[in-house]
């Protein structure tokens, strides 16, 4: 029997919190560098974009997945200037950042803190295809044919396809959409237009994934600032934007094939509980930034976070609803997809990109009039692992 998701959320009590400081660095390849010092560099933009210093932090959130055991938290206080802080390090696979901004979100809801950074870091390179599940359980090896998060994800959006009718060339028009947004935001991986052509055209990794299909693994950092009301009062309210919501969700038992990840559930229960928690629906949501892994992803997630009924996803990627100047913009940043990936920068690179928007320092792909945002973010490994954040614009 399935269980009903239930919310572990602080928000129903304790103070507001606010992100008073956010930025990240151009994502890229820096063989040259480490985790630690990339994460440094996007730190101290973000605290310089909140007019503090180090020493005003009372405690430090990092996320990291491929050096999970290297504290690289403490790594980047040595870059900055170690000031004997609480230094907590988090790895959930790709939800690895957004996961360090909920546990720095809570800490504030909690009253421990009024001044909090929250950094996520990741030296991916050139990596490899990232497996998925692992040693014991059932494998889907031999039962899909791979356990490569391209071929899981192609498996979901043949499924989708067979369900709905969903063809390959909307499944790519994502791709295409995501490439011509990132065209306007010079912190992407890749900033160049890929027709819907050359998309079809390029090498086939896992049907209907083509090459250009799939996110960029890429080295990349971003932090935000977050403060409780009295410190964000004295930093000055005019920039500060409301984290509305912060829910994390994982799998819940149901009954199903196990040897299929189930993408959509842990997705599907986020959004409830942060739309619950925000006091909103789909349809207040100006812009989102959401996990675009694999093109088919983002189609899925339409679904799953109640942006048209089920079977639409389609629909709303042809019509261009989804696209700059659309009726519910997504990933305006360019997405994993030509953004770029390292996984765990990328929940605060996104809360980085929602920000920007609110404040309405977003620069030519500017959602205009943007008051509230969402992100999302699913990690897949041995588990699912799934936050959604909700973020509005502060009216000081």
């Amino acid at each position: 029997m399935s269980t009903s998701p239930t919310s572990s959320s602080p928000a129903a009590n304790g103070p507001d919190v606010f992100v008073v400081g956010s930025d990240l660095i151009k994502f890229g390849r820096f063989p040259d560098q480490t985790p630690a010092k990339l994460g440094a560099a996007a730190a101290k933009l973000a605290l310089e974009d909140a007019g503090i210093g180090i020493k005003d932090i009372q405690a430090v959130y990092s996320g990291n997945v491929m050096n999970a055991a290297a504290m690289v938290g403490q790594q980047i206080l040595r870059e900055l200037g170690q000031t004997g802080v609480p230094v907590s390090n988090t790895s959930n696979a790709c939800a690895t950042g957004a996961t360090a901004m909920r546990e720095a979100y809570t800490a504030i809801k909690a009253g421990m803190y009024d001044l909090v950074l929250v950094v996520g870091s990741e030296q991916l390179g050139k990596a490899g295809l990232m497996m998925a599940g692992g040693r014991g359980g059932i494998s889907p090896e031999g039962v899909l044919g791979s356990g490569l998060m391209p071929a899981v994800f192609g498996e979901a959006g043949q499924e989708h396809a067979a369900k709905y009718g969903t063809t390959l060339e909307q499944f790519a028009k994502v791709s295409v959409k995501n490439h011509e947004h990132s065209m306007k935001n010079p912190k992407a991986m890749y900033q160049k237009e890929t027709p819907l052509e050359m998309v079809l055209d390029s090498e086939m990794i896992a049907y209907p994934n083509t090459k250009l299909m799939c996110s960029v693994n890429v080295d990349g950092a971003a932090a935000v600032v977050l403060a409780s009301p009295k410190k964000a009062r004295e930093l000055g309210m005019k920039r500060a934007v409301k984290v509305s919501a912060s829910i994390l969700t994982s799998d819940r038992y149901s009954e199903r094939n196990l040897t299929m990840p189930d993408f959509n559930t842990c997705t599907r229960d986020a959004a409830k509980l942060a739309y619950e928690t925000a006091g909103i629906g789909p349809e207040d949501l100006d812009l989102i930034e959401l996990h675009d892994c694999f093109a088919v992803a983002e189609i899925l997630h339409y679904e799953n976070l109640g942006l048209c009924k089920e079977g639409d996803a389609g629909r709303m990627i042809d019509e261009k609803e989804t696209y700059w100047g659309g009726k519910i913009p997504v990933n305006l940043s360019g997405g994993l997809l030509s953004k770029g990936h390292p996984t765990g920068a990328t929940g605060v690179a996104n809360i980085v990109e929602i920000v920007q928007h609110l404040r309405g320092e977003a620069g030519a792909r500017q959602c205009e009039g943007a008051k509230v945002g969402l992100t999302h973010v699913l990690g897949i490994a041995f588990g699912s692992a799934c936050a959604v954040h909700v973020l509005e614009k502060v009216n000081a």
